[in-house]
């Protein structure tokens, strides 16, 4: 639209996109979100209510959580995805995954790798993406006796916390310095001790999501 009206160029945009793929050009801003777009659901999938109600301010670490996926480019514009669980009361990320697909045993292995022994009352809040809505999925969460909670549809204020988590991340990391998708994952692994560990943030008393998870349990 801009070549036309400002350049006054015609071109088709199958070409631009054929250009783009030659010189590894990709757009950064308000890039959709892929793997909303992977599949639609079927009759066995399922929706449940916003029990969460965008109610961010937590006080109790541990049993409100919010995951989401986002997509990461690294080498010549190789694509990954990174699946990840984060603790809304604390701001700690308590489960990742970097997968090089996206298929649903990332999510599946991202709840796997939650190192949680109670999950009594627990919820966890996730948009209606395809993989949240799985009966494999749900029938998991409910295995493990939490609740699922999930945004209104298109509205990821819903989901800010984790929105929020996403893009600090991208601030904070350049993920193209990775050459292989190992490179990534260490990059990944390595961000995530140094958020919860050693990243001070004013919204948590100046503490890591660390500390003030310890803040919070000690009040308990």
């Amino acid at each position: 639209m801009k070549l036309k009206n400002d350049r006054k160029i015609i071109m088709n945009h199958k070409k631009i996109v054929r250009i783009m793929r030659k010189y590894h050009l990709f757009v950064k801003i308000r890039t959709r979100n892929p793997y909303k777009c992977i599949a639609k659901k079927t009759q066995e999938h399922r929706t449940f209510s916003n029990i969460l109600n965008r109610d961010f301010r937590q006080a109790t670490p541990l049993k409100v959580f919010c995951t989401d996926i986002t997509y990461l480019y690294y080498g010549h514009g190789q694509k990954a995805y990174l699946s990840v669980i984060k603790d809304i009361a604390s701001g700690e990320i308590i489960s990742w995954k970097t997968s090089q697909g996206l298929g649903l045993g990332m999510v599946l292995e991202t709840i796997d790798r939650m190192n949680i022994v109670n999950f009594e009352n627990t919820i966890i809040h996730s948009d209606q993406g395809f993989h949240y809505t799985s009966p494999e999925y749900s029938k998991k969460i409910k295995n493990l006796g939490i609740t699922q909670s999930m945004s209104r549809k298109g509205n990821c204020i819903d989901n800010s916390p984790i929105e929020s988590f996403f893009g600090h991340l991208k601030d904070d990391i350049d993920c193209k310095t990775a050459k292989t998708f190992n490179d990534l994952d260490s990059i990944i692994d390595n961000y995530m001790e140094y958020y919860n560990n050693r990243r001070y943030q004013w919204d948590l008393k100046k503490m890591t999501p660390v500390e003030y998870r310890n803040h919070l349990l000690a009040r308990v």
